[in-house]
């Protein structure tokens, strides 16, 4: 499966579970970036942190077959990170989101804003 496709299947995930302000960043044109694609979005609580985690895991293996590469963050519940190699998700609280503003730190990054459905 394609980066690309893989991330879209990452925000069916995260939406699943309500996820606000789900953004794609478009790496694939950016010089020495990690990944393909970040897809970030944030919760309001550790509760929603931890269960938008699990949706996209789960998301991605039933229609991916594929597993997390490495998950970061579980302890705290403040920001998970999922990397899925091509692909890494960002689950943060609000809160901490804004202090790390990844969407500006990869400034070069196309940006996808998803609606919320």
């Amino acid at each position: 499966m394609n980066s690309e496709a893989l991330s879209k299947i990452v925000v069916q995930g995260m939406q699943e579970k309500k996820a606000q302000d789900i953004t794609i960043l478009d790496l694939t044109d950016v010089k020495n970036a990690v990944a393909d694609y970040f897809v970030i979005c944030s919760a309001t609580s550790d509760t929603q942190v931890d269960s938008i985690s699990e949706s996209v895991e789960k998301f991605v293996y039933k229609q991916a077959e594929e597993d997390v590469w490495m998950k970061e963050g579980n302890n705290n519940k403040e920001w998970i990170l999922m990397d899925f190699v091509n692909v890494i998700a960002h689950i943060f609280k609000s809160e901490v989101r804004t202090r790390y503003n990844l969407e500006n730190l990869w400034g070069d990054a196309k940006v996808t804003e998803i609606e919320t459905v």
